[in-house]
Order: C-alpha cells, then sequence, then structure tokens
C-alpha cells in the first residue's frame, strides 16, 4: 500500500534562528528553541531517540519515523476519529502519559471503566461520565485536558464550552447522517477502514484524491490516514506492551 505525506505549508524562515522552519498544520506544535537543544551536523548521528515536535506519539508514519500530534494548544482543538474504539483508547492513554487529564463522555461505560482503573496507577488522570454528566473541566496550560466523545455515529452537541488548552476527540463507528456536518467542524479527521460509500462521502468533505478514497476500504486494523484541509499522512499504531496487555491488538471493529 502506498502512504502519501503532503506538507502543510512551504518552508518558512524562523525568525528566531534564521534557519528555515517547516510549519506542519494540524500535526504538532513546534518544539523547543533554545540553545541547549542545538547540535552541530556531524553530531547528529549519536542520537539514538527520535527529536520531533511536542505532541503525544500516535504511530509511525511509512518511513517508521514517529508521527506526532498536538493535541494541546492556547485554543480549543477538535479531532474527529472515523474508526474503532482500539484506536480511540490508545490515543487516550497517550494523552495521559504526557500528563493530560482525560475525560471520556461514552454510552459504553462498561469498554471505558477498566481503562480508566487502569491508568494513572491508580491516580484519577482518565474519569468516565454519562452522556450530558460532563462539566467544565478548568483546563490550562499546566493541566491540559482531552474530551473523548464515544456517543455512536450520531453524536448530540456537546454542551461544554470551548476552552483553550482543552481538545476532543469524538470517535464515530461509522458515518451517520449528521457525519457531512461532524466532519467539516473538525480541525483534524482521522480515517480508519470504511466502506466504499462511506470512502466517497469522506473524500468529498476533505477533498482528498481519487487514490486515497480507494484506499481507505482497503486499511489494516492499525492503520489510520490522518488529515487536515492542507495535509494528510498515513499512521500505523502499534501497542507497546502495556497497551498490547490491557487492549490487546488493533482492531478496527470493537
Amino acid at each position: 500500500m502506498a502512504y502519501q505525506t503532503r506538507p502543510a505549508t512551504a518552508p518558512q524562515a524562523d525568525p528566531e534562528r534564521g534557519r528555515i522552519a517547516r510549519i506542519r498544520a494540524g500535526f504538532g506544535l513546534r518544539g523547543p528553541r533554545r540553545e541547549q537543544h542545538v547540535l552541530a551536523a556531524d553530531e547528529l548521528s549519536a542520537l539514538s531517540f527520535p527529536v520531533g515536535d511536542d505532541g503525544v506519539v500516535i504511530g509511525e508514519d511509512a518511513e517508521r519515523r514517529p508521527a506526532v500530534l498536538g493535541l494541546f494548544r492556547p485554543t480549543a482543538y477538535d479531532v474527529v476519529l472515523v474508526g474503532g474504539m482500539w484506536t480511540a483508547q490508545v490515543l487516550a492513554l497517550r494523552a495521559a502519559a504526557t500528563g493530560a487529564r482525560v475525560a471520556v463522555e461514552t454510552a459504553r461505560p462498561q469498554f471505558w471503566s477498566p481503562l480508566a482503573q487502569a491508568a494513572g496507577g491508580g491516580q484519577p488522570c482518565l474519569t468516565v461520565h454519562q452522556i450530558g454528566r460532563l462539566g467544565a473541566q478548568g483546563a490550562s496550560v499546566s493541566a491540559p485536558v482531552l474530551v473523548v466523545r464515544d456517543l455512536g455515529p450520531r453524536p448530540p452537541r456537546s454542551r461544554l464550552s470551548a476552552s483553550p488548552w482543552q481538545s476532543t476527540l469524538t470517535l464515530l463507528p461509522f458515518l451517520g447522517p449528521n457525519a457531512a456536518r461532524v466532519l467539516n467542524t473538525a480541525d483534524l479527521v482521522g480515517v480508519q477502514r470504511v466502506s466504499p460509500q462511506e470512502a466517497e462521502l469522506v473524500g468529498r468533505v476533505l477533498t482528498l484524491p481519487g487514490q486515497d478514497v480507494a484506499t481507505l476500504p482497503t486499511l489494516t486494523d492499525d492503520l489510520t490516514l490522518w488529515s487536515t484541509r492542507i495535509r494528510r499522512q498515513y499512521v500505523r499504531t502499534e501497542p507497546v506492551p502495556a497497551e498490547q496487555q490491557l487492549l490487546g491488538p488493533p482492531r478496527r471493529v470493537d
């Protein structure tokens, strides 16, 4: 399967360093720009760990480089995932691992409550709420929040006000009648394997090329196409041992 990556914009001059920087809309905030993080070109080969943008590592791209999602921002950020609960739960766990609080509004608490009990080593980093019972979260730069909405293919409008440092992940198991509205209002959309008819709808809303539309019905359980209006990237999400033990292998259908 061919993977594709589209740059968000052309390289731009970085006023802080006078260097060329690539701005990647929707796929991570630029990391620290301090002198102690600057290496000479001949020192880069000594690194044995990835150095990338700030955010949550959601998997690997086609070149097996870490794919980083900048979830938490000084403005509200809305993400829609058309896919399986397994992927949404991996994202929730990895967001919690960065120090964020995760609040899940769901019609399926039986699937999320064991995850809440296992996450955080006894700390309440992931909480589960009934539909309509999720209150203000008080997100801040030092305490970012991810709100996960697992409310089926026709999620009602959220009662929560948009807030800085609070991101929302809406999980759609498949595309319902109001899918176009939900997709149109998202800042970032992730699409896993869907039917050919759903792929056509996603392609129209996100303006995907025909090759991507044809590829979506053939994706394996661990692949997701993440797309903004100007950039798209296929990402493979593989569980680490702790995630494998807790959630099992990747699966598209719950």
